[in-house]
């Protein structure tokens, strides 16, 4: 999906990483919204990006960015004028927001296994070692580890 000239001045001056903006500036704001707009549009995955569109992991990472700190709820709430331009907006929300639901059901199944094996006594135990410690008492044969080692 491409912007439209039109839609692109309209989106330009409320994203960040401008010349004008303190910090780091973007590349090239144009490109990376076309990136995700492709993403979105197609529902497809970010390692499926395009070339054109620029390092995959980069632009996954700057969506992530910008979903985390809901940059694109702001966004679509800016009262662009462009009808259609809102609407990808709004998917591109609705996509953001299927994201964090994502993220937050993994961490939630996390947190439950962990607590299951807890209550389990299911404990994550150390790698053996290749020397076993043996106390004297225990064996008569705690040499060995010794002699063979």
């Amino acid at each position: 999906m491409k912007l439209r000239d039109e839609q692109w001045q309209k989106l330009e001056p409320l994203l960040t990483g401008k010349q004008s903006d303190p910090g780091a500036n973007a590349k090239n704001n144009r490109l990376f919204i076309e990136g995700v707009l492709w993403v979105v549009l197609n529902n497809s995955l970010w390692r499926h990006l395009p070339q054109q569109f620029g390092s995959s992991s980069t632009a996954y990472m700057r969506f992530r960015r910008w979903t985390e700190c809901d940059f694109w709820r702001q966004l679509a709430q800016s009262q662009v004028e462009d009808a259609e331009l809102a609407q990808m907006l709004e998917r591109i929300v609705e996509h953001a927001d299927l994201y964090t639901r994502r993220i937050e059901q993994r961490l939630l199944r996390k947190a439950q296994k962990a607590v299951y094996l807890s209550a389990k006594g299911v404990v994550k135990a150390a790698p053996p070692s290749r020397h076993p410690i043996v106390g004297v008492d225990e064996s008569t044969l705690h040499w060995v580890g010794l002699v063979t080692a």
